[in-house]
C-alpha cells in the first residue's frame, strides 16, 4: 500500500475545504484508516461503526485485540448516537475539558459501534481532541472516529507525522503532517459510569483539575499491574508500551547512585544511554546522555518523553538507565509512561 503523507497548515481558515483533508475524509469513508494529529500525539483513525476499518486499525498496528479504542468525535451532539446517557459529573467535565486531552468513559448504547473497537465491552471510551486538522476531519467525514496512537503497538507513541512513517509506512493509506503535537502524552482516561469518577490513565488532563471540577477522583489501582488476564477497561491498561528497542530501566536514588550503575556496565563492555533533564545532563558521563525537557517543568518532560525514548533507538545502546520524576500534576502520567516503557523494572538505591 502506497501510504499519503499530506502536510497541512493547522492555522488556515476553512480546514473543511482544504484538498488534502478531503482526500484523507474520503479514505475514511471507504473504510480506510488515516493517521491525524490531535493536541496529545498522532493518532491512528477508522470508521468506528465499521469491522473492516477497525481490523485495519489493530492490524497496522499489530494491536491486542482486547485493547478498547478511543473513539473520538467533532461535536458533543455525536455522544446522542452511541452512548446511553451523559452522568452530571460527565457533563461538567465535558463542559471544562472539551475539546481537549480528556477522555471519558460511559455506558455505550448496544448496535451502533463496533465490537471491534470496544473490545466487547458493555462501554466506551470517547474524547474530543482539541486539534483543528482532527476537528476538520471529523467534520467532514461525518463518522465517529476509532483512533488509538499511530505507532507500532508496544513502540513510543509518536509526537510527529515522521514518527508515525517510521513505524507504518506501507501499512496505512495516509498521514495528515500537520507538524509536532504539544501535550506529548495521550489523553486521561476517566471512567463516569460510577458516582465517583475513576482515572484509568493518567494523561494531559491532572487529577487535581478534574477534582477541581467535580470533586473526589481515584486512580485505579490495576494502573500498576501489567500482568494478569483480565480485559482492560480502557488503552494503556495490561501491556508493555512505548518502548524503546534497548531494555530500559528506572533508578529509584541519587544521581551518584545512577552514575555507579552506569559506570558498571560500561565496565563491562556495554554501550549506555542515560535519560535526564536539562539541569542535570552535564552530571552524568554515559555513552549517551539525552536531555528530556527540564525537570523544574513537567510539561516539558512530557512533551519530549516519547520523542526522547524513539532517540535512543537511533544511537545504538544496550541499556537506558532513567531518572523517575514526582506524581503530582502530569508527573503521574510521566511515571506512568516510562514505567510501561521500563515493563515496571526499578533499581532502588
Amino acid at each position: 500500500m502506497n501510504t499519503n503523507v499530506w502536510k497541512v497548515d493547522k492555522y488556515v481558515d476553512k480546514l473543511e475545504s482544504n484538498p488534502h483533508i478531503v482526500d484523507a475524509a474520503h479514505f475514511l469513508r471507504e473504510n480506510e484508516v488515516v493517521a491525524l494529529p490531535t493536541e496529545t500525539v498522532y493518532g491512528l483513525g477508522g470508521n468506528a461503526e465499521n469491522d473492516e476499518a477497525v481490523t485495519k486499525i489493530f492490524a497496522a498496528k499489530g494491536r491486542p485485540a482486547d485493547n478498547p479504542l478511543i473513539i473520538h468525535i467533532a461535536d458533543k451532539v455525536q455522544l446522542d448516537r452511541f452512548v446511553k446517557e451523559v452522568p452530571e459529573k460527565a457533563k461538567n467535565l465535558i463542559d471544562a475539558f472539551w475539546p481537549g486531552p480528556l477522555t471519558i468513559i460511559f455506558n455505550k448504547k448496544e448496535g451502533v459501534l463496533s465490537e471491534k473497537a470496544t473490545a466487547g465491552l458493555s462501554t466506551v471510551a470517547v474524547r474530543m481532541p482539541d486539534h483543528p486538522v482532527a476537528l476538520a476531519l471529523f467534520r467532514e467525514c461525518g463518522l465517529p472516529i476509532a483512533a488509538p496512537s499511530a505507532n507500532s503497538s508496544g513502540k513510543p507513541s509518536p509526537t510527529t507525522a515522521d514518527h508515525v512513517v517510521d513505524d507504518l509506512n506501507g501499512k496505512i493509506a495516509g498521514v495528515l503532517d500537520a507538524g509536532p503535537t504539544g501535550v506529548g502524552v495521550e489523553s486521561t482516561v476517566v471512567d463516569c459510569t460510577e458516582e465517583i469518577p475513576v482515572i484509568l490513565r493518567p494523561g494531559g488532563v491532572t487529577k487535581e483539575q478534574l477534582e477541581a471540577v467535580v470533586g473526589e477522583v481515584r486512580v485505579d489501582p490495576a494502573l500498576t499491574n501489567t500482568e494478569g488476564d483480565a480485559r482492560p477497561k480502557a488503552p494503556g491498561m495490561k501491556y508493555r508500551h512505548y518502548a524503546p528497542n534497548a531494555p530500559l530501566y528506572l533508578v529509584s536514588g541519587t544521581r551518584e547512585f545512577l552514575q555507579r550503575l552506569v559506570d558498571e556496565k560500561r565496565q563491562e563492555g556495554m554501550r549506555v544511554g542515560v535519560l535526564t533533564t536539562e539541569e542535570h545532563s552535564a552530571e552524568f558521563a554515559a555513552d549517551v546522555v539525552l536531555a528530556c525537557g527540564q525537570r523544574a517543568e513537567l510539561e516539558t518532560v512530557a512533551a519530549a518523553l516519547y520523542d526522547t525514548l524513539r532517540k535512543f533507538n537511533q544511537v545504538d545502546v544496550d541499556v537506558i538507565f532513567s531518572e523517575m520524576f514526582p506524581t503530582s500534576g502530569v508527573g503521574l502520567a510521566i511515571m506512568n509512561r516510562l514505567q510501561k516503557a521500563a515493563g515496571n523494572k526499578i533499581i532502588s538505591e
